[in-house]
């Protein structure tokens, strides 16, 4: 059976099921043994070179690769040269072109992105403020003169009464990020093709992948978290400095963990949504393309994920000191002993802000993971040579003898 489809449009059925007269996607590495990135069966070399293209005068061929692009050291033929017919060039990517594509995505179909931002980061805005303003229990007070267990249970009463403010607040930031996510991976895989989408048709494409899509937005950070939680699990039952000790020591065991298993099942959301895969499916292929590009995978995601807090911050601070000037209250509470008191016209103002932020960084997040994603399949199945035949490129519409790269 194969699960590695070509470019499956969102919202459509999975193409495990594809007839044998479907044209044959890229296979994925997997398949053809341990390490491999082709399968076993490529076409002799020399059999089949860069296809002709029609020239201004009716003949021709397609110009060279560039460097690097002469052939495949696994079969023998040769590619296209890389062409854009969208935010990308059609061959694998670097750190900077994936950043750029994900910015031009935002600046090329502005009006359907920050529709889908502006309106997703206001009602979860909406629900912050009214979650700080009404449902946060009350901060835990710390006396600084206590002794050391009364000052250990207060750190612990602290640390429960912050981990119960987390709660609903990291609920509507993952279903903000679902339906972010969703909608977003629909206008990012247009625009890798060229082509414009409207705000209704990618909620058309999206919506069947939603429950799928929601089951895994919070699968990986729940199963990051419970590894987190055992880690530190004894410290919490033994208590007293021993306890301490051993939640630091089963924190710096449990931690690094969490992080592998996200950036491994980092690209199962687009997966899911381009593939037609389900959620073990998803996570499946996500561990595939990771695999052997882990480092890889994380420093973009963690390059992705310091811009887009930098540009929040720069974004959010001036909101934030006006903020503490418009609630007069506030402003002269912000030095007495028992801290700030913020009230409405606080969280309004900062609320705004937030909006904004989100509206910029959320395409820059989302749009980064998807064309992730596809350089990963580029690299690994071919993916630019079915990309280039669903632009309707010239030169891409002729498959090698035998099919598809990677086929067999």
């Amino acid at each position: 059976m194969n699960d590695t489809p070509g470019w499956v449009p969102p919202g459509s059925a999975s193409s495990e099921g594809q007839g044998a007269q479907a044209p044959g996607p890229a296979q994925p590495a997997d398949q053809a043994g341990p390490g491999a990135k082709w399968s076993s069966e490529q076409p002799p070399a020399g059999q089949w070179s860069a296809p002709s293209v029609p020239g201004p005068r009716g003949g021709g061929q397609v110009p060279p690769p560039g460097p690097g692009w002469g052939g495949n050291p696994h079969g023998g033929w040769g590619r296209p040269a890389a062409a854009k017919p969208g935010v990308i060039p059609l061959r694998p990517l670097g750190v900077g072109e994936i950043l750029d594509g994900a910015v031009s995505t935002l600046r090329a179909h502005w009006r359907t992105v920050l529709g889908i931002t502006l309106t997703v980061s206001v009602i979860a805005e909406i629900g912050n403020i009214l979650v700080a303003r009404h449902l946060l229990p009350e901060p835990v007070e710390i006396d600084p003169a206590a002794d050391p267990d009364e000052a250990l249970r207060q750190a612990v009463d602290a640390l429960q009464s912050m981990l119960v403010s987390l709660v609903p607040i990291m609920l509507i930031a993952l279903l903000a990020t679902l339906f972010t996510t969703a909608l977003l991976t629909v206008v990012i895989s247009r625009s890798v093709l060229g082509r414009p989408v409207t705000l209704s048709e990618a909620w058309r494409e999206a919506r069947p992948r939603l429950p799928q899509l929601l089951a895994l937005t919070f699968l990986v950070p729940l199963a990051a978290v419970g590894l987190v939680g055992l880690g530190i699990l004894p410290g919490v039952l033994v208590g007293g400095a021993g306890g301490a000790a051993l939640i630091v020591v089963g924190a710096i065991a449990a931690v690094p963990v969490a992080v592998w298993l996200v950036i491994l099942f980092a690209l199962a959301p687009p997966a899911l949504m381009l593939e037609g895969q389900n959620v073990v499916g998803a996570l499946r292929r996500s561990a595939k393309l990771v695999s052997g590009s882990w480092w890889r995978t994380f420093g973009i995601v963690l390059l992705t994920t310091v811009l887009t807090t930098i540009v929040q911050m720069i974004i959010a601070t001036p909101f934030g000191v006006a903020a503490v000037f418009v609630d007069n209250d506030g402003l002269g509470d912000l030095f007495s002993a028992e801290g700030p008191n913020f009230g409405w016209p606080y969280l309004i103002v900062t609320g705004i802000g937030a909006v904004i932020a989100s509206a910029i960084t959320f395409p820059i997040s989302a749009g980064v993971n998807v064309l992730l994603y596809i350089d990963q399949r580029i690299r690994r199945e071919a993916l630019d040579l079915e990309l280039g035949r669903a632009a309707g490129l010239p030169g891409y519409t002729t498959e090698p003898p035998g099919g598809a790269p990677g086929s067999g």
